[in-house]
């Protein structure tokens, strides 16, 4: 059961009694002022487009008819009730069109009219009364056009042309784009984000559209941070463009708002005159105290306004919502408002999509899975290959979790006209992006690039966003000259220079369904990526342990940490039986499985666990007869399992996090956890047996102001089957069938299996082979997993589903039945937005989207303690290939010493300048993963250690008693073989993809190959 935490979360975001927070900032960016009057004006174009599949000719002329086209709302995808029924290569590719009327409000003829596309898939022509005036082709970012020329009184006729085909080329060169990937951007086609329009004078703040525009808008930064007084120097620079025809003297004002709404700092810059034609940039600043800082699940946000004046009047404001935070990314470590915090987050897809409508989501639903995200533990979001819809970059800011953003890619450097394509979709990402907290890292790529190109998109940044607080970097830039961040796929990197973090591990799949191999549908595990839940929890404990040991305070290198792919599961690269990948730690509706508890008890803090925690893994509810090996996760140093009032004992405490107990007998009542920690305090978790399966319960969930009848809302509604005093039955699986009343869609849920009652096949199918995917077989590969389905089972007792608004009043009523269950019926009350006139709508969902503040302010002092020191050796003597010991302890985990291959020569002596003590030799050995190496250490000529280490991710680290010397030996004593130790990882087929541990060039026998070599002794004392 989910924690009361996550609950309370939960029922903020959207429960069935609706909350909001009287005077929560509003996140909104670059668009006119609500809070300082101008006459800028800024309208959603979403409501009332009509939408057609085919490449029609003449739908962009005014008098092309399109009354029998479908009406829809944006964003809209045209195959989006394909999401999660079809693997990602038989998605529908084609042509889409968009038409809408608009009529402009009087007087705005006498200005200028800008629109704004945040995304569309993949090209998209666009024209206002027949005249083309845009052309966006990379399918990943903002555009916007000037549409001054184009418009007339009266109506005006928008049509889009969207090309979603997987092998679209640009015109103007015959290039594709490198991130338009069968593997990895789900492609849900046509108009898949949002559309405004800007109104403005002859002379403006421009907006931050690069593409299209050529402009960059405002820029707000902070500076000359003082933590303790919480004062920092506020920055605001705003690009202003005069199209009219006479000179202008201008003024420029900055007005700050706290999330109250309460004026907090008002200042000018210096005016400056703006010459008929010219675009120039003004600028203030001013010193804040009584600041709070954004930060890690603190998602505070202050409204900035900035006005330009003329004769003491402000003729255009725009707000900026953004915050203020400090970092600091030196000594292999991450600071955030002066504190080190160790990456632990997710590696998620930039769709972030849910089943039957994709990417199609309302804000809200990104705030409810962006806030999970934090609730579980996490505190970085590392979208994949593109850059993430403005939707979900701004709900990161709200919920308070930072971001590493890319530009697009696929998973290799490319030349030519595909890296000027990469530049220029970083430059635009940079530009848009720029003034959201929330994003502490710029991602070069998905797969190493050279410095040359590294020094390319480090001179973008350094040019647009100089002064952000962001570091720039790539996947696996391990011994780059300027990189500012790195770190591998899978493995484990220290440092103690610029910060290594693994950009994605634990990889296995496993479906939320499959609960253990005593639960229906008794699924034993597999580990090659397909696992049953609680095999998947144990997987995530031993893979973060492997960061968890080398995090910050165990040595002078340490890890930075790493993220967990993936968030949820995905309608996109996937390795297991479905059609989609089931990596997630939530399953496509963001149902939690057993690793997102598991997160929650290691990830509770910054470095270390802060809270103490304990969770059980799976339920209570098995066969007579049933022994099952028990597991707990828990940051205490001790946990005692008991049944009723008996105890079990305590459990072996393995990986750091993980207690075991094989093969408990089950019988009803209640199990429970108590765990014991270092400072005496106690942590409990408790499962209960649930009676026989008795009724149904239903749960609604809406944003803040309910569900609103735009057209595109979502409700989400819970669907359990409950005992007879209301605990869920973990083991039902019952099919419900669904009936929907009023003004609402039924999109569904989501489950394993296929709605036509197909069996599947006994043996798996392979994959049709495509060009630059990878293909594996399975036995679900044709499923259509219930989506769109009115009959869909519950999984674990429990199942959710999407009802989309419609357009108009009337009660909305869900009924859920099932046999044998007491039905259940709800009701969900709707509200209207505000009005659209003349297809210009004033309403905003995000407007109505909370800061959340759950985790409080960056706490005060260290994050971690330091557990054991690192002593440096002075010299280094090798048994062969002197020349090259150094680059055992160079900091570079792509340079080794390795022997000459004979026994006699098997050695390496590290010596120090005084009498040293010892207690652990940390190594990065080459061969890691598959290869195990018989050693012994002597210091002085004395043994302190002798065995064999393990195959590993990594490092090894290799304990014994504390002993004192000057002179430490590491030799081979036996002949090392190859056996891959970590199974069929599907992406690490070749040694270069595999980070290239040495094993191919370093022959197995006598060759002792060191990576990496740290020396350690007790923690140093106070």
């Amino acid at each position: 059961m989910m924690n009361m935490a996550a609950m309370r979360i939960l029922a903020l975001l959207g429960a069935a009694s609706v909350m909001t927070i009287a005077g929560a900032a509003p996140a909104r960016a670059h668009d006119a002022s609500t809070v300082v009057a101008s006459p800028r004006a800024t309208y959603s174009l979403n409501p009332g487009w009509r939408m057609t599949t085919g490449d029609i000719k003449g739908a962009e002329q005014p008098g092309f008819d399109d009354a029998k086209w479908r009406i829809v709302t944006l964003p809209n995808a045209f195959n989006e009730k394909q999401a999660f029924a079809r693997d990602i290569r038989e998605l529908s590719t084609g042509i889409t069109w968009y038409r809408k009327r608009i009529t402009l409000p009087a007087g705005a003829e006498r200005g200028k009219a800008f629109l704004e596309f945040e995304g569309v898939r993949q090209a998209a022509e666009v024209w206002v009364n027949g005249r083309s005036v845009i052309l966006s082709e990379n399918g990943a970012m903002a555009f916007g056009a000037d549409i001054t020329p184009m418009l007339r009184p009266g109506e005006n006729l928008i049509a889009v042309r969207v090309d979603n085909d997987w092998r679209y080329k640009e015109r103007a060169t015959g290039s594709g784009f490198q991130w338009n990937d069968r593997n990895f951007n789900v492609n849900y086609g046509g108009i898949t984000k949002n559309v405004r329009l800007h109104l403005t004078g002859k002379l403006y703040q421009t907006l931050p559209l690069y593409s299209g525009l050529g402009t960059t808008g405002q820029y707000v930064w902070a500076g000359d941070f003082d933590l303790r007084a919480r004062a920092a120097t506020i920055h605001a620079e705003t690009q202003v463009r005069n199209d009219g025809d006479a000179p202008r003297r201008i003024g420029y004002r900055v007005e700050i708002r706290d999330r109250e709404g309460k004026l907090v700092g008002r200042f000018d810059g210096e005016a400056d005159t703006v010459h008929p034609g010219s675009t120039e940039t003004l600028s203030a600043a001013a010193r804040l105290s009584d600041l709070h800082f954004w930060s890690w699940g603190y998602g505070y946000l202050y409204t900035v306004t900035t006005s330009l004046i003329e004769d003491g009047k402000a003729i255009d404001s725009v707000d900026t919502v953004t915050g203020f935070r400090q970092t600091r990314f030196a000594d292999g470590m991450i600071e955030l408002n002066g504190r080190v915090i160790q990456v632990h987050g997710y590696a998620q897809r930039t769709s972030n999509e849910w089943p039957a409508v994709g990417v199609s989501i309302p804000p809200w639903i990104s705030d409810f899975s962006n806030a999970l995200m934090v609730e579980s533990g996490g505190n970085l979001v590392r979208w994949m290959h593109i850059t993430p819809s403005k939707q979900d970059v701004e709900s990161a800011d709200r919920v308070g979790l930072i971001q590493a953003m890319p530009a697009g890619d696929a998973e290799h450097d490319v030349d030519g006209r595909r890296w000027e394509q990469r530049k220029e979709l970083m430059r635009d990402a940079i530009i848009y992006n720029r003034n959201n907290p929330s994003i502490l890292f710029y991602e070069g790529g998905n797969e190493s690039i050279s410095d040359a190109h590294m020094a390319d998109l480090m001179a973008i940044r350094d040019r647009y966003d100089p002064h952000g607080g962001r570091a720039i970097g790539s996947r696996e830039m391990l011994d780059s000259e300027i990189a500012e961040y790195g770190g591998e796929m899978l493995y484990i990197n220290k440092s103690s220079d610029i910060p290594m973090w693994a950009m994605e591990y634990s990889r296995d799949e496993g479906a939320r369904a499959y609960q253990d191999e005593h639960t229906p549908p008794f699924h034993t595990d597999s580990p090659d990526y397909n696992r049953n839940q609680d095999s998947h929890a144990v997987e995530d404990v031993r893979r973060w342990w492997d960061y968890y040991r080398v995090r910050p305070g165990t040595g002078e290198r340490v890890s930075s940490g790493g993220v967990n792919i993936i968030w949820s599961d995905s309608n996109t690269h996937f390795r297991g039986d479905n059609n989609y990948r089931r990596s997630g730690e939530v399953d496509p509706v963001r149902l939690p499985k057993q690793g997102f508890f598991a997160h929650q008890v290691m990830w509770n803090g910054w470095v270390e666990p802060e809270k103490p925690a304990t969770h059980i893994i799976g339920h209570w509810n098995y066969a007579v007869r049933t022994a099952k090996d028990l597991m707990v996760v828990s940051n205490g140093e001790s946990v005692e399992l008991f049944l009723g009032d008996r105890s079990l004992g305590k459990g072996k405490h393995e990986y750091g996090f993980l207690f075991t107990w094989p093969k408990v007998q089950w019988r009803p009542g209640t199990l429970r956890a108590v765990a014991t920690h270092a400072d005496g305090s106690r942590s409990e978790h408790a499962l209960e047996t649930a009676g026989a399966p008795a009724a149904i319960r239903l749960t609604p969930r809406t944003s803040p102001r309910g569900f609103v009848m735009d057209g595109a809302d979502v409700a989400l509604v819970d669907v359990e089957v409950v005992d007879a005093q209301g605990r869920r039955v973990p083991t039902a699986g019952h099919k419900v069938s669904f009936e929907l009343d009023g003004p609402a869609e039924w999109r569904g849920g989501i489950a394993q299996g296929d709605s036509s009652g197909k069996p599947r096949p006994e043996v798996p199918v392979a994959q049709e082979s495509i060009p630059g995917t990878t293909s594996h077989p399975g036995t679900a590969r044709h499923e259509d997993n219930y989506v769109l389905s009115r009959t869909l089972p519950v999984e674990g007792g429990v199942n959710r589903v999407l009802l989309r608004a419609g357009t108009r009043k009337g009660a909305v009523r869900l009924t859920a039945t099932a046999e044998g269950l007491k039905s259940a019926t709800v009701a969900i009350p709707v509200v209207l937005p505000e009005p659209a006139t003349n297809g210009l709508s004033p309403d905003f969902p995000e407007h109505h989207q909370p800061g959340l503040l759950t985790r409080g302010p960056t706490p005060a002092g260290p994050s971690y303690r330091p557990t054991r020191s690192t002593i440096l050796p002075s010299r280094i003597v090798a048994g062969s290939n002197q020349a090259e010991a150094e680059r055992s302890v160079d900091d570079n985990e792509l340079s080794r010493w390795a022997s000459d291959g004979k026994r006699e020569t098997a050695w390496i002596e590290y010596h120090f300048d005084r009498p040293v003590t010892l207690s652990e030799i940390e190594l990065k050995l080459v061969g890691w993963r598959s290869r195990s190496y018989p050693l012994r250490f002597t210091l002085d000529g004395r043994t302190v250690w002798q065995g064999e280490t393990e195959r590993s991710l990594g490092y090894v680290g290799q304990a014994f008693a504390p002993a004192t010397g000057r002179v430490l030996r590491i030799s081979q004593t036996g002949p090392v073989t190859d056996r891959d130790g970590f199974g069929n990882i599907v992406e690490l087929s070749t040694a270069r993809q595999a980070g290239d541990t040495g094993a191919n060039e370093v022959p197995p026998g006598w060759g002792l190959g060191i990576v990496e070599a740290d020396f350690h002794g007790p923690a140093p004392r106070d």
